[in-house]
């Protein structure tokens, strides 16, 4: 089945990190864009021309007069001829599975407005045969057949928080369609502002792409920690190590941290383990190991800290890592919490965000027994290499705690 995507109408559905931004570009491009949100806040600000999320460039296109005209928003779909699904697939903290409830009321929201001829595509992080498993199944509850009446593929973002922009245009992206007519449909929706190189392939390898590409990144961090762990056992200073370890040529070791966050590396590699667990040995020990970090830290903490009473602890950096604004699944704010449960009083502060807003580490740190630096920001370190000493005039206790620096 070939079909003429241009000049279409596309339903957004999920306006977040990854569907608005999505959104824009493709109101951009000329397409009419419906971006659909349960969040009436959401709707609003896409209507009144507002960024929800913290990218500037983005906000600049936003106001783009074509754009604000060819993008409204709005809490139901409607009809269309695409409809891209961009919506969280969170991880079921206990079962260590992908809940996909978002993704399935998603895909029960548009079956009604599902017609011939049109094209689904999800841009939602799944488990593998997650679009023929579970999608196909649900769209084809209205009597159309997926790959003769109805295009589906999957398409896995790949973008950072912080430069969204840049990403969604730059990065190279893998587009997997249940037949060459789905994958060739998306490719056409893509190439209207993607300028990285589109690859095509099936649904089930595209699923499993992005898995792959994040679950690299577990294990590879896994393996710092673990060395960081060796390290203080032997009393060796890791980022040395590290340091003349990568000289070799065919060596890349990534630097320790105090666990790892975001949306996807610490989720992403539990669906690879969900469907297949007696192949997946190294990246389940991966995942304990970097779920660990967040207590040692912790208790690293407690150490330095054990003959103080009632220490007064702030703690700089909540987001899941430097220079971003992201929160999600940050290591920093389970390190604070785990404190808390253990009586200690914790103030945070992270000038990149809204929620622990701070302006200089010079406000926040009178009176504070021990600054604890959990994320390090670029604003932190040129602020602790130019004023530490009048940072710490300012303590009660001049107690600097930072790691692997």
């Amino acid at each position: 089945m070939k079909i003429n995507m241009k000049c279409k109408k596309i339903i957004v559905i999920g306006t977040g990190y990854v569907g608005l931004p999505a959104a824009i570009l493709l109101a951009n491009a000329g397409y009419q864009v419906v971006g659909v949100d349960i969040d009436e806040n959401i709707v609003k600000a896409i209507n009144n021309g507002e960024m929800h999320i913290d990218e500037k460039e983005l906000q600049k296109l936003m106001q783009k007069e074509s754009v604000r005209k060819n993008l409204k928003g709005q809490s139901m779909p409607c009809s269309g001829d695409v409809f891209l699904i961009s919506v969280p697939t969170p991880l079921d903290k206990r079962k260590k599975i992908a809940d996909l409830s978002y993704v399935k009321e998603a895909v029960e929201s548009i079956v009604p407005h599902l017609r011939k001829g049109n094209l689904v595509i999800i841009e939602s992080t799944v488990p593998p045969l997650t679009c023929r498993e579970v999608i196909i199944p649900m769209v084809e509850k209205n009597g159309l057949k997926v790959g003769k009446d109805i295009l589906l593929a999957h398409c896995p973002e790949r973008i950072l928080p912080g430069d969204v922009f840049h990403e969604i245009i730059h990065n190279d992206r893998v587009i997997g369609g249940v037949n060459e007519a789905s994958a060739r449909a998306a490719e056409e929706i893509y190439r209207s502002f993607v300028k990285g190189k589109l690859y095509l392939t099936d649904d089930v390898t595209a699923e499993l792409c992005k898995l792959m590409e994040n679950t690299y990144r577990d294990v590879n961090i896994a393996l710092a920690n673990e060395f960081a762990a060796v390290c203080e056992t032997l009393g060796v200073d890791v980022k040395e190590a590290i340091r003349l370890a990568n000289k070799h040529p065919r060596v890349n070791i990534l630097n320790p941290g105090i666990g790892v966050g975001g949306h996807c590396i610490p989720i992403d590699p539990w669906f690879i383990k969900q469907v297949d667990p007696d192949n997946a040995s190294l990246i389940f020990t991966a995942r304990k190991i970097n779920d660990s970090i967040p207590n040692k830290i912790a208790a690293k903490i407690r150490r330095k800290l054990k003959d103080m009473v009632k220490p007064k602890i702030v703690a700089l950096g909540a987001t899941y890592k430097p220079d971003v604004y992201d929160l999600r699944e940050s290591p920093a704010l389970q390190v604070v919490e785990l404190l808390r449960q253990d009586g200690y009083d914790v103030s945070i502060y992270d000038p990149l965000t809204k929620e622990y807003p701070c302006s200089s580490i010079m406000d926040v740190a009178k009176g504070a027994d021990c600054l604890v630096v959990l994320v390090e920001h670029r604003q932190f370190r040129k602020e602790l290499k130019e004023k530490e000493s009048e940072i710490k005039k300012l303590m009660r206790n001049p107690i600097i705690i930072r790691f692997w620096q």
